[in-house]
């Protein structure tokens, strides 16, 4: 146990530190092939892992490439500007319009979708209208915070999503009758809860006569009219994929690979430069930090987990329900979302509560916000805001993550009783 928690904890440590630029997937590859020479891990422990997250992590490139073009063409930024349009001025309607598009960009495009692609146009769009440094901080923070909080309603909207459903073989459609109810409430208790705490930092007034013509910013009015039945179009491959059992990521690569053609086509964007870019450290980081994750589970920890999560279901629904998802929520703060994920799945599989499994991802999506290092969402986030000169310090963001997160996971736990 002590030797598969020292890698665990180092490769953790350096994914989070990224000592000399070094990338999160390098670190976590480095961590596994540590994990595979010292006998924590086997190599069919490796075919084992790799089975589990491929599908997920290649949906996950699908969604940030078709994020990626959508981006360039300027889908995204015509949706903020319309947003901000559509408060005629109200900051606080603005402010919740922000936070409802964050939902639907969450939902659709993932978690990280939203941290890479619409943290920057919030964030540019707010300076254009010289909003000062407390209120741009407020709207990020709570953009931030709805990012994983409303990524819950599809099984493409996180990672964690589609490796527990993978995991415990829940389809799409099936997924989405459990989650929808759960997305609706995290969505208005959190935009409630964030309104709450941040409302004196929310000016009365906007001044939107600042923003250009929602319609200058699309480099191609006749694509992003189509990209809009291009995505219906898509939702509907994944109700049709259930039926077939297909892998999500058929159609979540397989789609972005499609409507990159097009846009290619239409000479909105540059085929190679979009693959090139998208974040493939991603994938080298899944298949590496859950070997190490799997070594964990070999030295015990899941069976220690099992004990105390088979002790929870007999307590009753609310109690295991509510038990569960903080228990997720507490690993996945202190030690990120994506291996707790893992670890809270291979310990729920001798429980026999699926119940138990959807708690599991609710506490693993809003958990994380508790800290910088929770989720690989937050870290993308708080690396894009740097790059644009805002620094969110340790201490400031833990405090504001753990006075909004524990009300909002409570309440959304409880949708599933």
């Amino acid at each position: 146990m002590l030797l598969a928690s020292s890698i665990f904890l180092v490769t953790l440590v350096f994914v989070i530190w990224q000592p000399k630029s070094l990338q999160i997937g390098t670190s976590a590859v480095i961590g596994a092939v540590v994990a595979l020479v010292l006998g924590v891990v086997s190599f069919n422990d490796v075919l084992i892992v790799t089975d589990i997250v491929w599908d997920a992590t290649l949906a996950f490139i699908g969604i940030i490439i078709l994020s990626m073009v959508l981006d360039e063409i300027g889908f995204f930024e015509w949706c903020a500007i319309k947003m901000a349009k559509l408060s005629k001025g109200n900051g606080h309607l603005m402010f919740v319009y922000a936070l409802l598009l964050g939902s639907f960009v969450s939902a659709l495009f993932a978690n990280d979708g939203a941290a890479l692609i619409l943290t920057p146009i919030l964030l540019a769009k707010m300076r254009l209208l010289k909003l000062n440094a407390k209120t741009i901080l407020a709207f990020l923070l709570a953009g931030g915070f709805i990012s994983d909080s409303a990524s819950l309603p599809f099984v493409f909207s996180n990672l964690t999503n589609i490796v527990t459903a993978n995991y415990f073989n829940i389809g799409f459609v099936e997924y989405m009758l459990t989650m929808m109810v759960p997305y609706i409430v995290s969505t208005m208790v959190s935009i409630v809860v964030l309104w709450l705490i941040l409302r004196n930092d929310i000016p009365k007034r906007v001044d939107i006569s600042l923003l250009t013509d929602e319609n200058s910013v699309l480099k191609n009015r006749t694509l992003f009219k189509f990209s809009w039945l291009f995505l219906a179009l898509l939702l509907a491959g994944y109700f049709i994929g259930d039926s077939y059992d297909l892998p999500i990521s058929v159609f979540a690569l397989g789609g972005a690979l499609v409507f990159l053609a097009i846009a290619v086509y239409f000479k909105s964007a540059k085929a190679w430069l979009t693959i090139k870019t998208a974040p493939w450290q991603v994938v080298w980081f899944s298949i590496g930090l859950y070997i190490v994750v799997y070594g964990l589970k070999n030295a015990g920890l899941t069976d220690y987990l099992t004990v105390v999560l088979q002790d929870l279901a007999t307590r009753g629904d609310a109690i295991a329900i509510v038990g569960t998802g903080f228990i997720a929520a507490f690993l996945s703060a202190i030690m990120n979302n994506m291996p707790t994920i893992m670890i809270m799945d291979i310990a729920l599989a001798d429980v026999g509560n699926e119940a138990l499994a959807y708690a599991n991802i609710i506490g693993c999506n809003l958990g994380p916000k508790m800290t910088p290092f929770g989720s690989l969402a937050t870290l993308l986030w708080l690396h894009v805001l740097a790059q644009k000169g805002v620094k969110i310090g340790f201490w400031q963001y833990s405090k504001f993550g753990l006075i909004v997160t524990p009300p909002v996971l409570l309440v959304v736990l409880l949708t599933l009783v």
